[in-house]
């Protein structure tokens, strides 16, 4: 008898006429075989993977991808639901039909003379009931093999599908990797992604952000659950208690640092559960429980180093799986490993940059791509924690919120409530960066780091978060963090990376009632004697500054809020708009 995933294949066959199907089972000599083929099977004249030195990095390969496809592309991904209000303003609507028919005549013949392959996957443990089916075709090896170490591959997956039709579907061809013939169409109410013309991440790794986030989060919203773009982490105390949080803040705010954070505080420990995204259900306990969907790390590679991110860098040494991928990073050639911007204090004299070229230390360009990547395997993460595969998840005590801002938002304040805290999320601003296509460095809003990736109605969306006050018997507290707030000068007033533990203990602390903090306008701060700054060089002043309030400041916020708020028409809820009403009060 046929499976509707064998018919479905078998369509998808027919219409892209690939030269031969192959289904991946997830083992490790199919991983050792697809690395040997992708050596030398050639894309626009470059080799998919390029294998380096086992030496300091084991099991890594280099992939360039072609210049044109560096980045997600949001002006080129559509949510596809019947209506267009579902969609909303935060995404760019086309209609189901039109947009299928789009598809299906680029994927008409697309595969002829490639191999389609058909990755079977689960997102999160097999075991636990919050996992999900999921199939992806493509053509393209990199994007195999970069599944392999992201999600749950192989036969467990068919498995699990058996016989139902209820699998995420995920259509995948690099085409002829030409931004003139690039579209990533979701359809939420089909629990199915097209995609053509990209072999990006974001892009093409459909599990990621396109089935983990942007459908992930419509499902959600119809099941009664969150799915986030958020970290979670365990943070054990010295008396050996683990507090969980979750984290969400925009690219290139900390957000990978804090997932594998090593506490400057003597006898703290952060336990690594996902540094990206979190699926968040109520557990039979009535408090929030969550679980990474996810199986490795996608990571930004600039910044990373044994100063910034030692935990990181122990990762990509691990040998404990196979492969482990580097994206548009440059090449150290009298070793023949990765090299990025910020991995070592001084540049290698001899580097291939990300063009595959000789480096030019005199163009002022950097080496590796601002946005270069890589792909690594959570079995891999010294700091795992060993809840990560429980299939319960973990119990929430703290959700934490960020994003990058020289001015307007302290240091660290604790929400009143739910509803504040929703409010205070729906309204973060945050500095652009290389991981969106556009130009860097423009403030945005990007409520709870979900702007691009939420599935529908991001008006809705906030409804949804509300309700968890009725769902839930035992709610988190809500945190929210800068640290990239700027002096006169222009220079950072916190020191970040590891001293970020100083900010967790504080969180930690308020959870369990140990301080009581200072109210201020915009939520609860710490007293300054309540901050371990023990062996940190910092200035009272400057600790006064991080944690100050400026009137002026939020008089210009205020009108910005309201301006984005606007665009969500009627559906904003009632209790965000009391919440703003409330701010515009006590900045009068």
């Amino acid at each position: 008898m046929t499976t509707p995933l064998q018919k479905w294949v078998k369509d998808l066959t027919d219409l892209m006429t690939p030269d031969k199907v192959y289904w991946m089972n997830g083992s490790d000599k199919e991983a050792k075989q697809l690395a040997k083929e992708a050596e030398t099977t050639m894309v626009n004249g470059v080799p998919v993977l390029t294998k380096l030195s086992d030496k300091e990095f084991p099991n890594s390969y280099w992939h360039r991808s072609n210049p044109n496809d560096v980045a997600r592309t949001e002006h080129l991904t559509y949510v596809c639901t019947p209506q267009r209000e579902e969609a909303g303003f935060n995404n760019i609507w086309m209609d189901p039909s039109q947009a299928k028919e789009k598809m299906n005549g680029l994927f008409k013949g697309c595969m002829k003379g490639r191999t389609m392959y058909v990755i079977p996957f689960v997102m999160g443990n097999p075991k636990s009931d919050y996992a999900k089916n999921c199939v992806q075709v493509t053509d393209s090896l990199y994007v195999a093999l970069s599944m392999r170490i992201m999600t749950r591959v192989g036969d467990v997956a068919v498995e699990r599908i058996g016989n139902s039709d209820d699998f995420f579907k995920g259509y995948h061809s690099i085409g002829e990797v030409n931004p003139d013939r690039r579209f990533i169409m979701h359809f939420p109410h089909e629990n199915s992604v097209m995609s053509f013309g990209s072999g990006y991440g974001g892009n093409a790794l459909l599990g990621k952000k396109c089935y983990s986030l942007r459908i992930a989060s419509y499902l959600g919203r119809k099941e009664g659950w969150l799915a986030e773009h958020m970290i979670i982490i365990g943070v054990q105390a010295p008396d050996g208690k683990t507090t969980y949080f979750l984290g969400a803040f925009p690219s290139a705010c900390g957000k990978t640092n804090l997932a594998l954070l090593d506490p400057v505080l003597k006898g703290y420990k952060v336990w690594t559960l996902g540094d990206d995204i979190a699926w968040i259900n109520v557990g039979p306990d009535g408090q929030l429980y969550a679980i990474n969907p996810e199986a490795g790390f996608f990571g930004v590679a600039p910044g990373t180093g044994v100063k910034t991110n030692p935990v990181m860098v122990e990762t990509l040494k691990s040998d404990k799986f196979f492969p482990t991928l580097y994206t548009n990073t440059a090449v150290d050639n009298d070793n023949n490993s990765p090299w990025w911007e910020g991995l070592t204090d001084e540049k290698p004299e001899n580097l291939t940059d990300w063009h595959g070229a000789k480096y030019d230390e005199t163009s002022g360009k950097p080496a590796a791509h601002p946005n270069s990547r890589f792909t690594v395997s959570a079995k891999c993460c010294p700091t795992m924690s060993p809840e990560y595969e429980n299939p319960l998840g973990v119990p929430i005590s703290g959700i934490i919120f960020g994003g990058r801002r020289k001015s307007t938002i302290p240091l660290v304040y604790e929400c009143e409530n739910w509803d504040h805290g929703v409010f205070t999320a729906s309204i973060i601003g945050s500095e652009t960066t290389a991981a969106q296509s556009g130009a860097a460095g423009v403030v945005r809003r990007d409520p709870m780091a979900m702007l691009p990736f939420c599935g529908y109605n991001m008006g809705d969306y906030f409804k949804h978060w509300l309700t968890f006050k009725n769902r839930a018997k035992k709610l988190p507290k809500v945190f929210m963090v800068n640290w990239f707030r700027k002096d006169e000068d222009g220079k950072f007033m916190w020191p970040g990376f590891r001293d970020n533990s100083r900010v967790l203990k504080w969180m930690i602390d308020r959870i369990e009632g140990k301080v009581e903090g200072e109210k201020k306008e915009l939520g609860l701060f710490p007293k300054i004697e309540e901050l371990d700054l023990s062996g940190l060089e910092i200035a009272k002043e400057t600790v006064e500054k991080l944690l100050s309030v400026s009137k002026e400041e939020w008089q210009k916020e205020i009108p910005m809020i309201e301006e984005f708020y606007s665009k969500f028409g009627d559906k904003i809820p009632k209790e965000l708009k009391e919440q703003l009403d409330g701010l515009k009060k006590k900045f009068a």
